[in-house]
């Protein structure tokens, strides 16, 4: 039985964020493929000591542990301010261990021996520096991101200082996992020895759960980090006006404190399971401005067969960027346009989802992406 250490500092079974379903995917793999799995997270304002039973109680792991809070920890003070804001002060934060917690992820290395140690985030790689704790594990990265690329600001110098941290850090893992091919690319450019793989998010094909009538027009799905609520209010600034007001929207998720109070517009901060919304969606919007990496919500979208509507940024990391169910633009009248084509022109929509269908079960299924991970750990 292959016996893996597996760190990511939020609490994977909070599903509010693609980074969660991210790290639950590999759980459920690595219970399907019967490995020995213990988990490491870090306190944070959602998820604490005595959240670790639900863990343990989930079957997916051995044993929880978590690492004791510090001033400003937890995946959103990661985005919001540490790395968004700081970082522009110097490649330091990259660091993002806090006070007391290398000796606390030490002392698990020290009391067990892994086959696999699997870090998620770049910014946590002194976690596999001791070398003589590690007792000849195979360290992996998974990247979930390029965070040179997510706060280069327009400081060329700072913008260079980053990327060479960032693989500085990288080159300390045996393997490095992207999400997408863009990353990919991009490392195996300048880590020509190390190696790299991209392990897409693959779900289960859920196409034919999918309702015949739709009784939401547009469904968007966001977490409130930056990128999300800059995209939210350029969607509803510059397309919404647009749009007939008989079009039924339904946003879910943090990013409805940047969405107006319309009456066509549904608001729903928390849903436990969005496949309730996926069901009975006609199309998903994914007004993505910036950021990087593969997109959770457009995988999500395609595994129902529903056609989206994006910006450049939503087709970033797929590996197909035509004919694959999305339509990309960047203009609001163009956005607004293909939004209507779609609600009306039935032939249109029914090509469009049908683009999504075949590529999601050529490049994103579920079954694919275990492949790929049992290739990697055979």
């Amino acid at each position: 039985m292959k016996k893996v250490l597996f760190f990511y500092p939020d609490n994977p079974l909070i599903n509010n964020q693609g980074n969660n379903a991210r790290a639950l995917a590999l759980l459920r793999y690595f219970k399907l493929r019967n490995f020995h799995v213990d988990f490491v997270g870090e306190v944070q304002h959602n998820f604490v000591k005595e959240d670790l039973p639900s863990i343990k109680d989930s079957g997916l792991v051995n044993k929880a542990y978590i690492l004791r809070k510090r001033k400003h920890s937890g995946l959103r003070y990661l985005f919001f301010h540490s790395i968004l804001g700081r970082l522009k002060n110097g490649t330091k934060n990259f660091n993002r261990i806090g006070v007391g917690q290398q000796k606390e992820f030490e002392k698990i290395l020290s009391e067990n021996k892994y086959d696999y140690i699997l870090i998620s985030y770049v910014l946590f790689a002194p976690f596999v520096q001791n070398k003589n704790l590690i007792k000849g594990a195979r360290t992996i990265v998974d990247t979930h991101d390029f965070f040179t690329a997510q706060f280069h600001g327009n400081n060329l110098k700072k913008t260079g200082n980053n990327f060479k941290t960032e693989l500085k850090y990288l080159n300390k893992f045996d393997n490095i996992w992207t999400i997408s091919t863009d990353e990919e690319f991009i490392f195996s450019q300048f880590l020509p020895t190390k190696e790299i793989q991209t392990i897409p998010h693959g779900i289960a094909d859920h196409t034919e759960t999918k309702e015949t009538k739709s009784s939401i027009d547009i469904f968007y799905v966001g977490s409130n980090n930056p990128h999300n609520t800059n995209a939210a209010k350029w969607f509803f600034d510059k397309v919404y006006p647009l749009l007939p007001d008989t079009i039924k929207i339904t946003v879910v998720g943090r990013v409805c404190s940047a969405v107006p109070e319309k009456e066509n517009i549904e608001k729903i901060e928390y849903a436990e399971n969005l496949s309730e919304y996926y069901k009975k969606s006609k199309i998903t919007i994914c007004p993505m401005l910036s950021g990087t990496g593969l997109k959770i919500k457009v995988v999500e979208s395609l595994s129902y067969g529903i056609p989206i509507v994006c910006n450049t940024r939503g087709v970033d990391g797929l590996l197909n960027k035509l004919n694959n169910g999305c339509i990309v633009t960047n203009d609001p009248n163009e956005f607004s346009n293909a939004i209507q084509k779609l609600l009306n022109d039935n032939e249109y929509y029914q090509q469009h989802a049908d683009n999504a269908i075949d590529f999601f079960r050529k490049s994103l299924q579920k079954e694919i992406i275990h492949k790929k991970l049992d290739q990697f750990f055979i």
